[in-house]
C-alpha cells in the first residue's frame, strides 16, 4: 500500500500545530506534563486526522464509534487542541486549562471525547478489555484503541489484562505503547527492563509490530493494517518515541517528565518551531 504524499504533508503540519498548541497550554498551565504530552503527538494526529478512528464529535455516545482510552492520562494534554479543533468542545476552553472552573485539568477528567477518567496508571487496558468484550457480545464492530506508556507496563494489572485479551481472543483491541523509554525519574531500562517487549507480547499470543512512533507513514500504515486485520488476536503497536520530542531542553533529559519550562523558554521554542 502506498502512502498518499498529500496526506503525509497534511499530517506533518497538523503535528507541528499540535506541538505549538501544547506548548501554549503549558505556558498558561506549567503543572501540565509537557514531555509526556510531546512524545505521543504523531500518534494522536494519525488517529484523528488520518481517518483511523471512527468518531462523531456531535454525538459522543454514538454506538458505532471506535473507543479510544488514554491510559497515560498525564500525557494527553496534546489531545486537547485536537478535540477542540474537531468540535468536541469550544476552542475557548484551551485558554483556561487548569484554571478554576475549567473542565480541562493537568490530567483529563470528565471531558467530551475522553471515554474514561484515568488517574492512576495501569487501568486503561483492563477497562478496554471490558469494552471490547461487551462490543463483541453486542455484535458491534467498533474497535477499542488504548494508549499506554511503557513505564505503565510495570503495573501487574496490565499483564493480567494482556492475558485476558488473549484468552478471550479480543481481536477488536489495538493497544498502542508510547515507548519513549523513560519513566518519571529515569530511564525505563534502569527501573524495570521489559525488553524484548515485542517477544513478550508474542508469547501471550498478541499480534505485534514495532515502528518509529514519529514517522507518519509507519504509523498510518501500521494502524490502518490493524484496523482491517482479521487475525483473531489482540494487537499491539510498539511505537518507539522520544520523550519531549521537538524541544531540545527536554529531549534526552532523564528528569524531563517532571520538568516545567519558563515562559521565555516557551516563547523561544515557538519561534524555532515556526
Amino acid at each position: 500500500m502506498r502512502f498518499n504524499t498529500d496526506l503525509f504533508e497534511f499530517l506533518k503540519q497538523k503535528a507541528l500545530w499540535v506541538r505549538q498548541e501544547t506548548l501554549k497550554i503549558h505556558k498558561i498551565a506549567p503543572e501540565t506534563r509537557l514531555a509526556s504530552s510531546l512524545s505521543d503527538v504523531e500518534i494522536f494526529v494519525v488517529l484523528y486526522y488520518g481517518g483511523i478512528l471512527n468518531f462523531n464529535s456531535k454525538d459522543i455516545h454514538w454506538q458505532e464509534r471506535d473507543r479510544f482510552i488514554i491510559s497515560k492520562g498525564h500525557g494527553a494534554i496534546s489531545l486537547y487542541p485536537i478535540l477542540a479543533n474537531l468540535g468536541f468542545f469550544s476552542k475557548e476552553e484551551l485558554k483556561n486549562v487548569c484554571k478554576e472552573d475549567s473542565m480541562l485539568g493537568s490530567i483529563p477528567d470528565n471531558i467530551p471525547g475522553f471515554e474514561t477518567i484515568n488517574g492512576s496508571l495501569g487501568h486503561g487496558l483492563g477497562v478496554g478489555c471490558g469494552m471490547a468484550l461487551a462490543l463483541k457480545r453486542k455484535k458491534i464492530k467498533a474497535k477499542v484503541f488504548i494508549l499506554s506508556g511503557d513505564g505503565e507496563l510495570n503495573e501487574g494489572s496490565v499483564w493480567e489484562a494482556i492475558m485476558f485479551a488473549s484468552h478471550h481472543k479480543l481481536d477488536n483491541i489495538i493497544l498502542i505503547i508510547d515507548n519513549n523509554k523513560m519513566s518519571m525519574l529515569g530511564y525505563q531500562k534502569d527501573i524495570l527492563d521489559l525488553e524484548p517487549l515485542e517477544e513478550k507480547f508474542n508469547v501471550f499470543n498478541w499480534e505485534s509490530k514495532v515502528i518509529n512512533g514519529h514517522d507518519m507513514e509507519e504509523l498510518y500504515l501500521a494502524l490502518n493494517h490493524f484496523k482491517k486485520n482479521k487475525s483473531k488476536q489482540p494487537m499491539v503497536l510498539i511505537a518507539n518515541t522520544q520523550k519531549g520530542k521537538g524541544v531540545s531542553q527536554l529531549e534526552n533529559d532523564p528528569l524531563c517528565h517532571i520538568k516545567s519550562l519558563k515562559e521565555d523558554e516557551i516563547d523561544n521554542i515557538l519561534k524555532e518551531l515556526k
